[in-house]
């Protein structure tokens, strides 16, 4: 192992820097820096060698050009048990650094403000500090890379406990930690540039992502899987269940996270008060009423037996009211804007209910791709959002439908976009009351939906995700009572599907609009 005689810092976070460089000079470890750092230290009473001392040329270019020198990545770079290497620095004049301590300058917090200007994002690339670490991290069987505050004290600890000396196994983790500091800044650059030198391209030809750990889960899908929760790290938006902030309950689960923002999608596409009830990315129900104590109540009772433990999405503030409601059923995990002060109280006796809060409107968004992971890759498309324009349905049937009948297909379709397919609805005014989800077949999720409805689906209004390919589910949907139709059309037997409507005396509309969800 390499003893650490000399370290460079150089930090933009310098966040315990001071004690650190204190700790490493009190094992005689030498220290070299440079500006605001060298500052710092400086006025701690560290003692410190300027890098310009040991480059023997000036910091340039207001600051751009400092560490970006032969004599600080020879010694960085040259392989300690490597003769050749030891005497072409010894020979330039070059002494070894053995261990660099490095973090970049803020880009993504820079970024990250509205009102950011491109010239203030170009000044926060760090390039001195990314060739510092990616020097020493490829060098670390002889040097230790540190990128984290939060390194400082256990490194000190080992260093005194070995004679200033790291294992190699702290050294490759130390690494790996610089390896992907700067994979991550090299990816909000790239990305934060996509964005602004791009123009309108959707898909770049490389899509450069980069997640950061939330924590494990408890475990994946099943309890033999494992599993954990990343965040986006370029996520813009504050309306995610990565964001949301965890009130109350047990640990949140991988079905739970897919199902809250299954219930999240949906009542976001509602701008009245509007409860989704899922299972299993699903809703058994979802309704928009007067208050959002009624929704729930609404959404819950279209299918009870489903409901039970479900996972609910709230599009407005959980009152005392709703807290009732959910407080009456068994639900895994609620997620809404707000809670009162008795709503939370109330659902805080329920030991086990997840309860998350958005602390954000619950509010339709824009401009967001879906990704979606296959073996080998990654599928990214544009949101499924297209708004369902009532003076372009085109009335195919003998009998056009009533406008009722119109507002339930326009509220039908908006939920039918976040159904598994193949999918069929019955919805009566804002509230679904049968929903035949991911079946093989279309006439299977039919029977499904009418079965779930029961007397409910008499009057009802059809929505269905894609066309009829056969008037069967047509017949299905006349003999559980539907009353009319919205589906895309577009079928070879279009004509078939038509035909069965008038002899059912149903209205059928053709909205144009495909809304399969794989």
């Amino acid at each position: 192992m390499t003893k650490v005689k000399r370290a460079l810092v150089s930090v933009s976070d310098k966040t315990g820097v001071v004690d650190f460089a204190k700790g490493l000079s009190e094992l005689g470890v030498v220290i070299l820096s440079t500006g605001g750092t060298a500052t710092a230290l400086e006025k701690g009473g560290v003692p410190v060698i300027g890098v310009s001392d040991v480059t023997k040329f000036p910091e340039m270019l207001d600051g751009r050009v400092k560490t970006l020198h032969p004599a600080i990545h020879g010694g960085l770079l040259a392989m300690r048990d490597r003769k050749e290497h030891m005497e072409a620095i010894s020979s330039h004049g070059i002494d070894p650094i053995d261990m660099v301590v490095v973090n970049l300058y803020p880009f993504e917090s820079t970024v990250s403000r509205k009102d950011v200007k491109l010239e203030d994002a170009i000044e926060n690339i760090d390039i001195g500090g990314p060739s510092m670490l990616r020097s020493a991290a490829k060098n670390h069987a002889s040097v230790a890379v540190v990128v984290d505050p939060g390194q400082y004290e256990r490194i000190i600890s080992e260093l005194k406990e070995s004679d200033c000396r790291l294992s190699l196994e702290t050294r490759r983790a130390l690494a790996l930690d610089a390896f992907r500091a700067t994979a991550r800044y090299d990816s909000a650059i790239s990305h934060f540039l996509w964005k602004q030198f791009s123009g309108d391209e959707l898909f770049p030809a490389t899509l450069t992502l980069s997640f950061e750990k939330l924590g494990d889960l408890r475990y994946g899908e099943n309890p033999h899987q494992k599993g954990a929760f990343y965040a986006d790290l370029f996520n813009t938006t504050p309306l995610s269940v990565a964001t949301a902030e965890k009130m109350h309950g047990k640990q949140i689960s991988y079905c739970n996270v897919l199902d809250l923002d299954a219930a999240m999608a949906i009542v976001s596409d509602f701008e009245r008060p509007t409860a989704a009830v899922i299972k299993h990315t699903n809703p058994s129900g979802v309704a928009t009423s007067e208050s959002i104590a009624e929704a729930f109540r609404t959404a819950y009772d279209a299918d009870p037996l489903s409901a039970f433990g479900c996972v609910v999405g709230l599009n407005r503030e959980v009152d005392a009211d709703t807290a009732k409601e959910i407080a009456a059923h068994f639900v895994e995990a609620v997620i809404a804007p707000a809670y009162t002060e008795e709503a939370e109280k109330l659902l805080e006796e329920k030991k086990n209910i997840r309860l998350l809060r958005t602390n954000t409107p619950i509010a339709r968004e824009e401009g967001r791709l879906g990704m979606a992971k296959v073996k080998g890759g990654l599928l990214v498309q544009t949101g499924p959002y297209a708004e369902l324009d009532r003076s372009k349905l085109k009335v195919v049937t003998n009998r056009a439908p009533t406008e009722d009948e119109i507002d339930a297909m326009i509220f039908g379709v908006k939920v039918c976009r976040h159904v598994k397919s193949n999918t069929i609805l019955l919805v009566k005014g804002e509230r679904t009351v049968g929903v035949g989800a991911g079946q093989m077949s279309r006439v299977d999720s039919a029977k499904i939906a009418g079965m779930k409805a029961g007397e409910e689906a008499k009057g009802s209004v059809l929505v269905s995700d894609a066309f009829f390919p056969f008037r069967d589910g047509v017949d299905a949907a006349a003999a559980a009572g539907a009353a009319a139709i919205i589906q895309p059309g577009g079928s070879v037997r279009d004509e078939e599907a038509i035909s069965a409507a008038d002899e059912h005396g149903m209205a059928m509309v053709f909205s144009g609009l495909r809304l399969f969800k794989h």
